[in-house]
């Protein structure tokens, strides 16, 4: 039996988290596998009922989880609420909490969706490479942090980028034994030219590099790879950075694929993992049924994958989603000429129908 702790979150995240709880229980239903879920508030539906992004019980309910599925948080509704009580500090919090520091998104162009993209199909034609984001350290979390009033008048907000070399090792090693499994280079990605962490941040990669000798290595400053994942994306096989510049670039890789709607990710730490799609909370489509639930639906497979170790299962929704795609269903977002338009649940549904048919 799979404990699996759900989170469905605000805005399209309940209504994807719908469809891949969907596709869980349709594996179940398929490989005769048991897959307990429990659900949980979090984030702006959390503070709507207990006045705070995340509760102490849901912690603990993902703590004691063998994986979380996360859907997204946030929205305009909560802008007005102090910054340390907003809803994307449920996700801070999680991710914390579990010390799930390796954030994995794979960037794949699916053929049926490679004039989706805004570059040129025969640029990202092929496209499959993976950003490795190292995901509770850094600006993100580093102090002292705030806003505080000047003597002379006025404010100053301060945030602190700071990583040390155990932060630096596990990430790096994490990359170089993806790397392994792939086509053996990995990209670190720092500003190493004017930032002191990223000094260190290069350094030790480099150390770490030496027990990987089968592996290549190049460094690039984060402008550089901002340019070059336009210019070249293909040259990437696995990229590996920090939490603020691999949150900006993997953003940047996802329209690549035609739509954000169409990236899953995972975070892996040494006992827990999350998996949620790239995506926010979307609140201007809530409730409409025209979101795509395919970067969900392509987390599960992740979830198969990396937390209970059933690749066959993985490869199954992968393929399910291939077909579906190929049989010209889409989504508002990957809509093309020619093509049938359906909804979140609709899709959802048939993907759903392949896995049986598989």
């Amino acid at each position: 039996m799979y404990k699996i702790a759900v989170l469905p979150g605000d805005g399209i995240g309940r209504e994807v988290t719908e469809q891949a709880v969907k596709m869980i229980r349709r594996l179940g239903e398929v490989f005769h596998l048991v897959f307990e879920m429990d659900e949980a508030l979090v984030g702006g539906a959390s503070i709507d009922r207990f006045g705070a992004p995340i509760v102490p019980e849901t912690l603990t309910l993902a703590q004691n989880a063998d994986a979380v599925f996360l859907g997204a948080v946030g929205g305009p509704k909560w802008d007005s609420v102090e910054i340390s009580k907003r809803p994307e500090k449920a996700l801070l919090g999680l991710r914390q909490s579990l010390d799930v520091f390796a954030n994995l998104r794979p960037i794949r162009v699916f053929p049926e969706l490679a004039s989706q993209s805004p570059l040129k199909a025969e640029v990202v034609k092929d496209l499959d490479f993976l950003i490795v984001r190292e995901l509770v350290g850094g600006i993100y979390f580093g102090t002292p942090r705030g806003v505080k009033s000047l003597p002379s008048g006025g404010e100053a907000g301060v945030n602190t980028e700071i990583y040390t070399t155990p932060e630096i090792e596990r990430i790096a090693k994490k990359a170089f034994e993806f790397a392994r499994r792939r086509r053996r280079k990995v990209t670190s990605v720092d500003k190493a030219n004017v930032l002191e962490s990223s000094q260190l941040w290069r350094k030790v990669v480099n150390q770490v590099r030496q027990s990987f000798p089968d592996v290549a290595l190049d460094h690039r400053y984060v402008d550089d790879c901002a340019m070059q994942l336009i210019r070249n994306p293909r040259q990437f096989d696995v990229i590996v950075t920090t939490n603020l510049f691999g949150d900006i670039l993997s953003d940047e890789s996802a329209m690549l694929t035609g739509s954000i709607g169409m990236l899953p990710s995972a975070s892996l730490g040494h006992s827990h993992a999350l998996y949620e799609p790239v995506h926010g909370s979307a609140p201007d489509i809530a409730g409409k049924d025209i979101a795509n639930p395919l970067a969900a639906i392509l987390s599960v497979a992740m979830m198969m994958q990396y937390s209970f170790n059933l690749i066959e299962l993985a490869r199954v929704v992968e393929q399910a989603v291939e077909k579906t795609l190929a049989e010209g269903y889409r989504t508002l977002d990957i809509d093309q000429e020619g093509m049938q338009r359906v909804g979140c649940s609709k899709m959802g549904d048939l993907v759903a129908q392949r896995i049986k048919n598989l």
